[in-house]
């Protein structure tokens, strides 16, 4: 008889290993210096450690039935729901769930928490073969991604250089290989803008923008963040400003949050062949965001994601004309209620997405693409708007603060603050301060503009989010069924009267 494999056993990092994972002699650089460790460095620290809360959660037994679905790979243990290939609406709407119940540890505020990438992880299984002939590769990592919860990033978007060229004729500057060798692929160039990259597992290559049309330019892989030859170079840290400025009293989004932008470099990086997804075929690489699912899936994380930081904005708004009195004003409330219904826009386009999927292959589901397409464009819109709305209707409240948590330590100057800073409706002092600045972090500081330009940015530039609503209406048929729509009502009449028998023309 032949005996039965015994079935592995897998699991998800815990915080403290993914803590210690990061400590693998990546090249981070930021101020002049290098990092010698991100886990520990003012600029990265923090959001660290938030997301090592997003690994522990995985591990808590009161969050299992949100969070946690059984991996779909030959192993015996659990995963984060949306790394897996969901199979019918209930599965969406958990993977939807998991999203959101990760998305409330964070307010909404970590865009790139390790669920973001599974858009991508999450398509490996189901559509495999898309990436042949390293198909296999694609399975590999769809197990391997699932069974720890990897942290993956991407780095997707040309940078903003010589963009009245074609990508092939930017050879100094965009990604391409250098060299093909037995072992894989030597691989130059820079991507932008590897947004939390620092404090990740992996990188993905790929393009989004302008198609590709050399060879060496169609290359579609993952590199590990200590990969020799790869460096990051880091903007300014909002968290290193408010850790050396102030406290998290003052900047409690920013010293926590501050998912860090990055020039992502590749010099002379060996890409191994096991970590190559497509590699020659430019039709292939430039198709591969639609094509992939990933287009399907990112928009459902960012729709759920965003609903999440609305319920948090909307929040602070209203507690916000609390302490400055003016909750029961008409225009306030109105425009208030305008901040609500962009809430439920979005949390209705999430319902939506996962309520009527797309058949895909083998029996896989995607999240619904028009509603997807619609939440791209709509972000652009909604986002500053409300944004507008918290900056007209508190106004000069925002600013009306003492410079730091510390004032309220000085004798000489807290009666003046208790007496003439406190809020309406029974806030002290140190309440309606400690709303104004999270307030203030959220929409004002550098950090809250940062956000503003994030959610604008996030899923394309402002022109392609609408033309490719365009695109996929017409790939679908739809934008004829519409015309065909017009043209229906068009028929029932005609220069002589009306051409349906049932209706009547002319005096009686």
């Amino acid at each position: 008889m032949t005996a039965q494999r015994e079935q592995r056993s897998t699991r998800p990092l815990t915080g403290e290993e993914y803590v210690e994972s990061l400590r693998d002699g990546r090249e981070v650089f930021i101020y002049g210096d290098r990092v010698t460790d991100v886990t520990t460095h003012p600029a990265f620290r923090n959001a660290v450690r938030m997301t090592a809360r997003l690994y522990d959660s995985l591990h808590d037994p009161d969050r299992r039935g949100k969070l946690t679905a059984p991996v779909d790979t030959d192993a015996d243990g659990v995963t984060h729901s949306f790394f897996r290939t969901p199979r019918s609406a209930a599965d969406l709407r958990a993977d939807r769930d998991a999203i959101v119940e990760w998305a409330r540890m964070s307010y909404g505020w970590l865009g790139r928490s390790p669920d973001y990438k599974a858009a991508f992880l999450g398509t490996l299984g189901a559509n495999s073969e898309f990436y042949a002939p390293f198909a296999d590769n694609a399975r590999r990592w769809y197990a391997e991604s699932q069974e720890k919860v990897l942290y993956w990033n991407h780095a997707i978007v040309h940078p903003p250089v010589d963009r009245d060229r074609s990508p092939d004729e930017v050879r100094d500057v965009h990604i391409h290989v250098e060299e093909e060798r037995d072992d894989g692929l030597i691989v130059s160039g820079a991507k932008v803008v590897a947004t939390g990259s620092a404090i990740t597992h992996y990188n993905f290559i790929a393009h989004y923008g302008l198609p590709i049309k050399r060879k060496e330019f169609a290359l579609v892989c993952t590199v590990p963040m200590n990969a020799p030859g790869m460096k990051l170079i880091c903007r300014n840290s909002y968290a290193s400003v408010a850790d050396a400025t102030a406290t998290p009293f003052d900047y409690p989004l920013s010293s926590r949050f501050d998912e860090n932008d990055t020039i992502f470099i590749l010099d002379r990086v060996k890409i191994p062949w096991e970590n190559v997804f497509i590699y020659g075929d430019p039709e292939k690489a430039s198709s591969f965001f639609p094509a992939s699912g990933f287009l399907h899936r990112f928009t459902f994380h960012g729709v759920a994601r965003l609903a999440v930081k609305l319920d948090f904005l909307a929040g602070l708004l209203l507690k916000g004309v609390e302490v400055t009195g003016t909750k029961d004003f008409r225009g306030v409330q109105g425009r208030v209620g305008e901040v609500i219904g962009w809430r439920n826009l979005f949390w209705g386009l999430s319902d939506a997405m996962a309520a009527t999927p797309s058949e895909w292959k083998d029996g896989a589901v995607l999240p619904n693409l028009d509603y997807g397409l619609a939440y791209r464009w709509f972000m652009t819109v909604g986002y500053p708007r409300v944004r507008e709305i918290i900056l007209q209707d508190i106004g000069s409240g925002l600013i009306y603060v003492p410079s730091s948590a510390a004032d309220f330590r000085s004798p000489e100057i807290r009666p003046y603050l208790d007496r003439y800073v406190r809020g309406s409706g029974g806030y002290d002092s140190v309440e309606r301060v400690k709303l104004m600045k999270l307030i203030w972090d959220s929409i004002g500081s550098e950090f809250g503009g940062r956000h503003e330009l994030y959610e604008r940015n996030y899923a394309g530039n402002h022109e392609a989010v609408r033309l490719e609503m365009l695109a996929a209406a017409q790939m679908a048929g739809t934008t004829d069924a519409m015309k065909g729509f017009a043209e229906q009502c068009m028929a029932e009449y005609d220069l002589d009267g009306w051409t349906a028998p049932d209706l009547l023309s002319g005096p009686e």
